[in-house]
Parts: C-alpha cells; structure tokens; sequence
C-alpha cells in the first residue's frame, strides 16, 4: 500500500485555498482495479483521470491498471472545479509507484494536462500563488502561460515546464537546482489613450470629468444623441493616476479568476468594461452555478462604463445599489458567503427622453411629460443618490465643432489630477484618497456660508443624508484640484450644480 500527498489549490470567489491531494494504492481483493476521485469533484475534476493516465504514459511511466487508487480531495467538504488539479493527480499517480522517490512537501502543482503531457494554463493562478505563500510554501509548479502572474508574489519560486516528463526530470535531482520562471517587471502605467483635446466644446462637461476623475466620483452624463457622451467616458481612463502595485495586484487576481488575463502578468492599466444594456444580472454582478466575477468586479480599480443607461433592466441596475456604497459585493449560496471587489467607477450615460431630444436646439422633442417621467423612472431613486455628478451633455453647434483649439489636454488634466491627489493623500495621511463619512467630516473644512448653502440645498431639493455627504466630497475634491485648504461657498455651489437629476425632480 502506497500514499502520496501533494499540494494543489482550488478557487473560491476570487481567493484561493490549499488542495491536498492524496493518492492511495493498493491491490485489490479481487484483481479487479479501479480509479476513484473523492471529494466533491465536478465533471471536469472526474474526467481529469482521462486526461492523466495518457499522459503518464507520454511521459514514459507505465501505472499498473490492475490496482486500486483512490484520489482524495481535501478538504473533502469544498467543492472543486475545473481541470486545475490534473497536474497533482499525476503526480500523486507517479509517485505512489514502488521505489518511487518521495514528493517535496513544499510545493503546490496547479496546470491542466494535454493527453501528450504537456502543460496548459488553468484560472486563478495568481489566487493560487497567494494562498501558497500565506501557506508558508516556497515552490510553485504550473504552466509557461501562467508563469507571468505566479511570479507577481514574492519569495515564491515559480517553475513553469512544458510538459509532464519535463518535470518528473527535474523532480528527480531536485527542484532547488530546476529553472525558475524570471518575474517580468511590471510597473504600472498611464494610458495612452484618446486625448482629452479632441472633444470640441463641452467645457463643462470636461470639467465635470476632471473632478470625477481626481475623487473617484461616480459620474452620470444627460444628454442627446451625438453630443459626445461616449467620447468623453473613452478619455476618462487616460486622466486617471496610475495604480499603485496594491491596487495592480488586486485587479489583476479578479481578472485571473475570470480568465479574462490578457497580459499574463500583473495589470499595468486601469480596467474599462463597457457592458451591453442585454447583460444580465449574472453577468454584471458576477455568481451563477460556480460563482464568478461579473462586469462590476472584472472593473475592480478602473471604470465601468454603462452607455444607455435606462435601456439595462431596472432589476439588474439595482443590484448595483451594494457595490458602489461598499466596493465588495456578497454573493450568498448554499455552500457559503462569497466576496467579490467591486472597487470602481460608475460612468454611466443616458438620453433625456425616449426620442433623445429634449433640450435640443434644433430638434423638437416628440415625447409627452407622461413618457419622458416613465423614461427617467427606469433608474430608481435610490441608485441615482449614489451617483456623485449628474452632468447635463448638451449638442453642440457646428461653428463649436469647427473650432481647431481644443483646450486641455489629457496630459496637462492628469497632472492637476495627480496634485490634487497628492493634496488629498497628504491630508489624510493614508494610502487611501477615498473619503468615509467620518473622514469627510474631519477634513471637510467648509466655511461656514459654504455650509448654509449647502443646507439651504438639501432642504430645498429634499437631499437625503447619503446625497449631502457626497456634495461635500466633490466639493472637497474641488478644492483640492484647485489648491484650497478650505472648502469655500464656489466649491459647494459648483457641486451642488452637478446634481441635475435632483433639481429636476
């Protein structure tokens, strides 16, 4: 009788856990041998022997049909997907041969395997790394196309070879002397996108998009079709500050979960999803029979831009409620409570009336007020008090649009964008510029005509208190991009101008 255990790591929501595969040999009582795999596998975990038997043998190892294996997966109580765990059910097959030698105990395998032996990339590597070095494990074997991402986490050696019998070499004189995958330097960056000077007019509106991007404000633009809505919410990731390599390694693990990792390293820019109005709950918030992350989280740390805004099911919009006030969502099953990042930015854009043309100045709007009220009433009060700046984007003439200067660039916008961030950070003394009530409180720093315009705001347009604390933290980053200490009366007025939804109302 033979047992061989080997560390493999399974995926829960976007984190990762330690797997103990453990391989049992013996021979059975009746000459009659079976392969059993235990421990609430799926499909594609069961299947895995199908894949792993062809591919002993491509690597010259010849198992012995006859007995009795018994594959366990531990914790027998979690369930495990995917074909992540073929390599460690290889390995466990190999090692628990007679005279073969023993397995190092500080190693995970993570890699799926072809039926020739060679290696392919599986999800949530980089969720898998985390695990193993929180585990105290030193060595971490899996595919060439997933090296990238393992190597992001420290003191964690990572061997990437390309096939099974590739590795069985290098195991038996010892992984301490086998290559290790070379981490790629992967330092965060600008994006060089669309220029901010290429939008003709809307001066305002660029303005707005600047005081969003320097707080992190949620941001919902009003206005008729070709007005520039779309073209403006494409130039906000360009003003952006770069990540911070926190922030680069919190995307990315979403993004690597999802398998949605392009790069096959640490993401260097911020993310901009830019779902259809036909997406579904599922598909926007993130769950379904195995969990994954949806378009709110896949946007972790960058922007998710939502075009069309009463054109998304009303049902699907509210369950964005959650995730914008706490930058995590929760996805409740059976098996337990899932947590998923959902740390963005909403953009949204929207028409003002069915037709689009309400406002124009040169079409005539052909909707009643019933038709336009039932148009608006599509985004439910609730969602709307978590959008910072509701923007009006009004069509611009054709002599605006001729014009050759197109005022600030983005490159000039992102460095008062940075300083402001600097103001803030320095303020606060953290690593985080984003504002809690609390915060808000403290650092404020409001006149005190400021502060009755505000009330007199709230009072008047019946504000609640959610929509009273976010005037103040757009008005506070208004200050900072313009180098106040002190928030004053102007800044809480242009602030209060930008909730258009609720002056309409």
């Amino acid at each position: 009788m033979n047992l061989v255990k080997v560390h493999a790591a399974g995926v829960e929501g976007v984190d990762g856990y330690l797997v103990e595969v453990e391989v049992h040999r013996a021979e059975p009582a009746n000459g009659v041998g079976r392969t059993t795999v235990v421990g609430l596998p799926d499909s594609a975990v069961r299947e895995s022997i199908d894949r792993v038997i062809p591919a002993l043998f491509a690597a010259g190892l010849h198992p012995r049909p006859t007995d009795h294996v018994v594959v366990n997966l531990a914790p027998a109580d979690r369930r495990k997907e995917g074909p992540a765990f073929d390599l460690a059910i290889a390995l466990g097959l190999a090692f628990s041969l007679p005279s073969a030698p023993v397995l190092p105990a500080n190693t995970l395998f993570i890699a799926e395997l072809a039926l020739d032996g060679t290696l392919r990339p599986v999800r949530g590597v980089l969720a898998a790394a985390l695990a193993a070095k929180a585990a105290g494990l030193s060595h971490l074997v899996c595919a060439p196309a997933n090296a990238a991402e393992a190597t992001v986490v420290g003191n964690l050696a990572v061997h990437a070879p390309t096939s099974l019998g590739e590795l069985l070499l290098w195991l038996k004189s010892g992984l301490a002397t086998a290559p290790q995958a070379t981490p790629v330097p992967a330092v965060p960056s600008l994006v060089a996108g669309p220029c901010l000077s290429d939008v003709r007019g809307q001066e305002q509106a660029k303005r707005a998009l600047v005081v969003a991007a320097a707080g992190g404000h949620n941001l919902l633009m009003l206005g008729p079709p070709g007005s520039g809505k779309t073209m403006l919410a494409r130039r906000l990731p360009g003003l952006l500050p770069p990540m911070t390599l926190d922030e680069a390694l919190d995307a990315t693990r979403v993004h690597s979960v999802a398998g949605t990792l392009s790069t096959g390293g640490l993401l260097t820019e911020r993310p901009f999803r830019s779902p259809h109005h036909n997406v579904s709950a599922v598909g926007l918030i993130g769950g379904g029979p195995v969990p994954r992350p949806g378009e709110v989280s896949l946007a972790n740390q960058g922007i998710l831009f939502l075009d069309e805004l009463p054109e998304f099911p009303r049902t699907v919009l509210e369950n964005l409620r959650q995730p914008l006030e706490d930058g995590h969502l929760t996805i409740s099953r059976s098996g337990g409570r899932l947590r998923f990042p959902a740390r963005c930015m909403l953009v949204a854009a929207m028409n003002p009336c069915p037709c689009g043309y309400l406002g124009h100045p040169t079409r005539r709007c052909t909707d009643s007020n019933d038709a336009i009220h039932r148009y608006r009433a599509r985004i439910s009060g609730p969602l709307l008090d978590r959008i910072d700046l509701h923007l009006e984007v009004p069509a611009q003439r054709p002599e605006t649009l001729a014009t050759i200067d197109g005022g600030e660039t983005t490159a000039q916008a992102r460095a008062r964008i940075m300083a402001a961030r600097d103001r803030m950070l320095a303020r606060q003394g953290c690593a985080n510029a984003v504002l809690d009530a609390r915060g808000l409180r403290k650092h404020l720093q409001a006149t005190a005509d400021g502060l009755a315009l505000l009330a007199q705001a709230v009072e008047e347009l019946g504000l609640s208190a959610r929509a009273y604390d976010r005037i103040g933290k757009v008005a506070r980053t208004i200050a900072d991009l313009d180098g106040r200490p002190e928030v004053g009366l102007d800044d809480l007025s242009e602030a209060i101008g930008y909730r258009v939804l609720d002056r309409a109302a």
